[in-house]
């Protein structure tokens, strides 16, 4: 089996989520293989099980917590070059870091690199969503214009259509803490507008590579269910367009939120 040593995958585990175990599997499964360790701000007996199942390192978060600084932590204890940091509850297809790689060792280097993926909901990978067949449709110009600093930010500006978990980071240009950290729910949208301003490409893979699952305990699920995900979406969509434009854009946007309820 192939090896690429300059990549790592970062599993990011949160108190005891029952799917943590298929997305480990499925990071062992890649027909490409590279580095993998596990971090956590909520340490128990069951992350720790997993991380000694399945041999891989753990790291302890005990400073600052929260989601963007979660994912910074984890990301500070790779030695890599080349980071994706995995959502607990997400499943990678056995692919997903082979397609990076061919990319990479064809000297396509990127500051991001992304792929399209499908949504899990009650176990089961679901048709594609009116919301995930707008986000390929916005995606789209990455496919020719990769280092426009214009496409790269009109395409965020309508919303935020790169699937976080399936992105992959290069540390050469983002250093040891490339997410921002200021918003709770929208801390990815934000970073890749700090991104988009990079003279770098948004590598754009359109290959369903991932699955990323819709459930009532995830995190998205309860920002979303307290409003903080809307109240987010309009202050980044003010960054893009003047006040009355984003909130018209924001009767559009209710209506996607949608797709995250169960």
């Amino acid at each position: 089996m192939k090896e690429y040593k300059n990549h790592t995958f970062v599993v990011t585990a949160y108190k005891e989520s029952k799917y943590l175990e298929e997305c480990i599997k499925s990071l062992k499964n890649q027909t490409v293989t590279s580095n993998i360790i596990m971090s956590t701000s909520t340490p128990n007996d069951y992350i720790k099980g997993l991380a000694q199942k399945y041999e891989i390192e753990l790291y302890i978060n005990t400073g600052e917590r929260g989601i963007g600084q979660d994912w910074n932590f984890g990301i500070s204890n790779v030695k890599t070059d080349y980071v994706t940091v995995a959502h607990q509850d997400d499943i990678y297809k056995p692919n997903y870091l082979e397609e990076i790689v061919n990319y990479l060792e064809k000297g396509k280097d990127f500051v991001i690199a992304f792929t399209d993926y499908r949504e899990i909901k009650n176990g089961e990978e679901i048709p594609l969503t009116k919301n995930l067949k707008i986000k390929k449709i916005l995606l789209f110009p990455l496919r020719f214009f990769k280092k426009s600093k214009f496409i790269k930010r009109r395409t965020l500006s309508l919303g935020s259509p790169i699937c976080c978990p399936s992105v992959t980071v290069n540390k050469k240009i983002t250093g040891e803490n490339p997410y921002k950290t200021e918003l709770k729910c929208d801390l990815d949208w934000d970073t890749w507008d700090k991104m988009a301003k990079y003279k770098a490409n948004f590598l754009y893979i359109h290959k369903e590579l991932m699955c990323h699952r819709i459930h009532e305990e995830s995190e998205t699920s309860n920002l979303i269910e307290n409003n903080i995900r809307l109240e987010e979406d309009l202050l980044m969509l003010k960054r893009y367009w003047p006040g009355p434009i984003a909130k018209f854009i924001m009767k559009f946007y209710k209506k996607a939120v949608k797709t995250n309820e169960m």
